[in-house]
């Protein structure tokens, strides 16, 4: 029997609605802060993301890239940031800062399977760019906070949050592991080995179980923190404590990237097992000029869908559905351009295309029609026809010309 691929899945209708309604319950939350759509290609260059770090395992090990039949070298995408700072820097905007930008769609990435993840996923995110001040991080984590609240997820989530600091402090640190880890490279993991030169930042995030007891004793990323830094860190914290957001400082949130700086932050749950981040974030103020544009700030955050719908307690309700049951042939010739009628006054119709009466009424319940539309030659000749309550079996008659009325009065 056929299978989908490995790492992705089928959305049958009541997963798509799930999907849907909190893709547009995140549309809306982001409107409400000004932020506008903006749609990328779902393949780029693969320079786009390779100029994200060498040494990331998103582009070492994740990514799902080929040539073309021209030659070129494309990358599916394996997130959504990198190919809206292109398209910023291609579309000439980066002189018309600030930017706020909201976008969904589909990601991917070669990762091991597990709950929530696929290698192709849907992904939420915001990005604002221009802002260098802390106000802007502030923003965005309200937002996603808003967002969680809208779709009900704030229960048993809680927001973690750290600082990375700026360049300066970045560098401090750098010098500071590197001289550290450099005593103990050989018991590093072959892949901490590597990122011992290209990346030492990304050792903090390894998983290996030895390089996390060699890590229990290195230099702690907030002593090397400069006076702007901690400000800045500072200043984002007093603003989360003016709207009454919550937090956990975690110094173990790092982004092993260079132009990832200051605040990192990460909203988790403890009931997706031990990845159990649900939405993440931080600065970003030099991924622009790393690919090729201006200097400018940014900040913004991502969310899977597969791992909200996974949280999401609410059952996401059909869109009340109406059948339409002729009887006779005289009626089903008319069942038609009724359908076609009702349809255009805004109702959702379900036009059973055979079958006696008794069968068409199974298959309206089996399809969850909340209300069936009954007429044959007696209605026709009386212009009236009989709308059954599915739900509760009471029934009326209703004139021809009356039924687009009397149903959106029933649905409202």
């Amino acid at each position: 029997m056929l299978q989908p691929v490995r790492g992705t899945h089928d959305l049958l209708p009541q997963e798509c609605r799930q999907y849907r309604a909190i893709a547009n319950s995140s549309r809306l939350i982001a409107q409400r802060y000004g932020y506008e759509e903006i749609e990328t290609p779902i393949f780029e260059f693969s320079s786009v993301f390779l100029r994200m770090g060498e040494a990331s395992d998103v582009v070492t090990k994740e990514t799902y890239t080929f040539q073309d039949r021209g030659g070129q070298e494309i990358t599916l995408r394996p997130e959504g940031t990198a190919g809206i700072m292109r398209a910023i820097i291609s579309n000439g905007l980066t002189q018309k800062t600030p930017l706020k930008y909201y976008s969904c769609g589909p990601m991917f990435r070669y990762e091991r399977p597990q709950k929530g993840r696929y290698r192709q996923f849907t992904q939420v995110g915001v990005e604002l760019v221009g802002v260098a001040e802390p106000l802007g991080d502030v923003e965005v984590i309200a937002l996603a906070e808003q967002f969680l609240k809208e779709i009900g997820l704030t229960k048993g989530i809680s927001l973690e949050i750290n600082t990375l600091g700026d360049q300066e402090s970045r560098n401090l640190y750098r010098t500071a592991l590197v001289t550290y880890l450099n005593d103990f490279r050989t018991q590093l993991s072959p892949e901490s080995q590597i990122r011992l030169d290209l990346n030492p930042l990304r050792i903090l995030d390894s998983k290996d179980v030895n390089d996390r007891k060699l890590l229990e004793n290195c230099p702690v990323f907030r002593d090397y923190l400069n006076a702007e830094s901690e400000d800045f860190f500072a200043n984002v914290l007093k603003k989360l404590d003016l709207l009454g957001i919550t937090y956990t400082l975690n110094y173990q949130i790092v982004r092993g990237l260079d132009y990832y700086c200051h605040t990192a932050f990460e909203f988790v749950s403890h009931q997706l097992g031990a990845q159990g981040t649900v939405l993440a974030g931080g600065r970003y103020d030099g991924l622009i000029s790393q690919l090729g544009g201006p200097n400018l700030a940014g900040v913004g955050w991502a969310a899977g869908l597969d791992r909200l719908v996974l949280l999401a307690e609410k059952s996401i309700d059909k869109p009340c559905l109406i059948s339409i049951i002729p009887v006779g042939d005289t009626a089903e010739s008319q069942a038609l351009q009724m359908a076609q009628d009702l349809r255009q006054e805004g109702l959702n119709i379900d036009l059973g295309y055979s079958g006696s009466l008794s069968k068409r009424m199974k298959k309206a319940n089996s399809v969850g029609a909340s209300w069936a539309v009954i007429f044959g030659d007696d209605e026709i000749k009386s212009q009236k026809v009989a709308i059954r309550d599915l739900k509760s079996g009471l029934q009326v008659e209703v004139a021809f010309d009356k039924i687009s009325d009397y149903l959106q009065s029933k649905i409202q």
